[in-house]
Protein backbone atom coordinates (compact mmCIF):
# COMPACT_ATOMS: atom_id res chain seq x y z
CA UNK A 1 0.00 0.00 0.00
CA UNK A 2 1.29 3.44 -0.94
CA UNK A 3 2.36 5.84 1.78
CA UNK A 4 0.03 8.83 2.07
CA UNK A 5 1.29 12.42 1.96
CA UNK A 6 -0.92 15.36 2.91
CA UNK A 7 0.01 18.70 1.35
CA UNK A 8 -1.35 21.73 3.22
CA UNK A 9 -0.72 24.73 0.97
CA UNK A 10 -2.87 27.42 -0.63
CA UNK A 11 -0.80 27.62 -3.84
CA UNK A 12 -2.77 25.41 -6.24
CA UNK A 13 -0.03 25.29 -8.89
CA UNK A 14 2.63 24.25 -6.38
CA UNK A 15 0.34 21.59 -4.89
CA UNK A 16 -0.30 20.13 -8.34
CA UNK A 17 3.41 20.13 -9.22
CA UNK A 18 4.24 18.35 -5.94
CA UNK A 19 1.33 15.93 -6.46
CA UNK A 20 2.64 14.91 -9.90
CA UNK A 21 6.17 14.46 -8.53
CA UNK A 22 5.10 12.46 -5.48
CA UNK A 23 2.57 10.28 -7.30
CA UNK A 24 5.25 9.45 -9.89
CA UNK A 25 7.42 8.32 -6.96
CA UNK A 26 4.66 5.99 -5.73
CA UNK A 27 3.02 8.08 -2.99
CA UNK A 28 -0.69 8.70 -2.53
CA UNK A 29 -1.28 12.46 -2.29
CA UNK A 30 -4.13 14.35 -0.63
CA UNK A 31 -4.31 18.10 -0.14
CA UNK A 32 -5.92 20.91 1.80
CA UNK A 33 -5.77 24.61 1.04
CA UNK A 34 -5.68 25.91 4.63
CA UNK A 35 -4.87 24.86 8.15
CA UNK A 36 -8.43 24.13 9.24
CA UNK A 37 -9.07 21.78 6.31
CA UNK A 38 -5.61 20.35 6.81
CA UNK A 39 -6.40 19.39 10.40
CA UNK A 40 -9.68 17.82 9.28
CA UNK A 41 -7.86 15.75 6.67
CA UNK A 42 -5.15 14.82 9.20
CA UNK A 43 -7.82 13.32 11.45
CA UNK A 44 -9.84 11.69 8.66
CA UNK A 45 -7.02 10.38 6.46
CA UNK A 46 -4.14 9.68 8.90
CA UNK A 47 -1.36 10.58 6.44
CA UNK A 48 2.14 9.16 6.84
CA UNK A 49 3.71 12.62 6.36
CA UNK A 50 2.58 16.25 6.06
CA UNK A 51 4.04 18.89 3.75
CA UNK A 52 3.01 22.14 5.43
CA UNK A 53 3.27 25.66 4.04
CA UNK A 54 4.10 28.48 6.47
CA UNK A 55 2.26 31.39 4.86
CA UNK A 56 -1.34 30.74 3.90
CA UNK A 57 -4.29 32.86 5.11
CA UNK A 58 -1.90 34.47 7.60
CA UNK A 59 1.88 34.91 7.64
CA UNK A 60 2.27 32.19 10.28
CA UNK A 61 -0.69 29.84 9.78
CA UNK A 62 1.64 26.88 9.18
CA UNK A 63 3.31 27.41 12.55
CA UNK A 64 -0.06 27.19 14.30
CA UNK A 65 -0.96 24.02 12.40
CA UNK A 66 2.36 22.43 13.36
CA UNK A 67 1.66 23.18 17.05
CA UNK A 68 -1.85 21.68 16.77
CA UNK A 69 -0.49 18.53 15.17
CA UNK A 70 2.15 18.10 17.88
CA UNK A 71 -0.43 18.66 20.64
CA UNK A 72 -2.85 16.01 19.29
CA UNK A 73 -2.17 12.60 20.81
CA UNK A 74 -3.23 10.77 17.64
CA UNK A 75 -1.24 12.97 15.24
CA UNK A 76 1.82 14.09 17.19
CA UNK A 77 4.21 11.52 15.71
CA UNK A 78 3.36 12.34 12.09
CA UNK A 79 6.45 13.74 10.36
CA UNK A 80 6.07 17.36 9.29
CA UNK A 81 8.10 18.88 6.46
CA UNK A 82 7.60 22.62 6.43
CA UNK A 83 7.55 24.39 3.07
CA UNK A 84 8.69 27.97 3.26
CA UNK A 85 9.58 30.94 1.15
CA UNK A 86 10.54 32.84 4.31
CA UNK A 87 14.26 32.43 3.63
CA UNK A 88 13.91 33.89 0.15
CA UNK A 89 11.77 36.76 1.40
CA UNK A 90 13.52 37.59 4.68
CA UNK A 91 16.90 35.86 4.65
CA UNK A 92 15.93 33.97 7.82
CA UNK A 93 16.93 30.30 7.77
CA UNK A 94 15.32 27.65 9.97
CA UNK A 95 17.48 25.01 11.60
CA UNK A 96 15.59 21.99 13.00
CA UNK A 97 18.39 21.35 15.49
CA UNK A 98 18.26 24.87 16.94
CA UNK A 99 14.62 25.75 16.30
CA UNK A 100 12.89 22.51 17.42
CA UNK A 101 11.47 24.09 20.58
CA UNK A 102 10.24 27.09 18.65
CA UNK A 103 8.91 25.12 15.70
CA UNK A 104 8.40 21.37 16.12
CA UNK A 105 8.87 20.13 12.56
CA UNK A 106 11.15 17.46 11.17
CA UNK A 107 12.53 19.22 8.12
CA UNK A 108 12.36 22.45 6.14
CA UNK A 109 12.17 22.79 2.36
CA UNK A 110 12.66 26.16 0.72
CA UNK A 111 10.26 27.12 -2.07
CA UNK A 112 10.46 26.66 -4.95
CA UNK A 113 10.90 22.97 -4.22
CA UNK A 114 13.30 20.94 -6.32
CA UNK A 115 11.39 17.75 -7.35
CA UNK A 116 14.27 15.37 -6.61
CA UNK A 117 14.90 17.03 -3.25
CA UNK A 118 11.18 16.78 -2.44
CA UNK A 119 11.09 13.03 -3.07
CA UNK A 120 14.36 12.51 -1.16
CA UNK A 121 13.12 14.46 1.88
CA UNK A 122 9.78 12.63 1.91
CA UNK A 123 11.58 9.25 1.74
CA UNK A 124 13.96 10.29 4.54
CA UNK A 125 11.18 11.45 6.87
CA UNK A 126 8.36 9.03 6.22
CA UNK A 127 7.84 6.15 8.62
CA UNK A 128 8.42 2.84 6.92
Amino acid sequence: MAKKVLIIDDDFDLVEAMRITLEAAGFEVIDAQDGERGMEKMKAEAPDLVLLDVMMSSMDEGFHVAYKIRQDADLKDTPIVMLTAVGNQTGFQFDPGKDADFLPVDEFLEKPVNPKKLVDVVHQNIKV
